[in-house]
């Protein structure tokens, strides 16, 4: 699974964190507390959980309504801003429900700045899986 410490590895990483689908910050680093800090990164993990929450709401409303199939599971998000953007996935979430496992994991997210943001390499991190997968 996606580690922290690889999230910061990142091209314009400025803060990385793990939150609860209630929005609740678990864990987080932040490289650059001049440009974003912890009240900011858990605002953001809290509006994070709200758009995954109403995604995943609208692609399955979409899917039953429409009978077009692709769009659930939501697995995972990208909000991008003027100065900094952030990457959130719950694609392991998905994988151990299927599993069929009790206990979810974390979301994971990174802010990334603009100016560096490498979004191929972030997904690249997010999308690997654990190695019995």
């Amino acid at each position: 699974m996606t580690t922290i410490e690889e999230l910061m590895g990142l091209p314009g990483a400025m803060a990385a964190f793990e939150f609860r689908g209630s929005g609740e910050m678990l864990e987080h680093r932040i490289a650059y507390p001049d440009r974003i800090n912890e009240s900011t990164l858990d605002l953001l993990a809290h509006m994070c959980a709200a758009n995954m929450s109403i995604a995943t709401m609208q692609a399955r409303g979409w899917e039953k309504a429409t009978t077009m199939k692709g769009f659930y599971p939501v697995q995972e998000f990208t909000l991008v801003g003027f100065d900094w953007s952030v990457v959130v996935s719950g694609l392991n979430r998905e994988q151990y429900k299927q599993s069929g496992k009790f206990s979810l994991p974390p979301f994971m997210g990174v802010v990334l700045a603009n100016e560096k943001a490498d979004y191929e390499a972030t997904f690249k991190i997010l999308e690997r899986q654990e190695p019995d997968q």
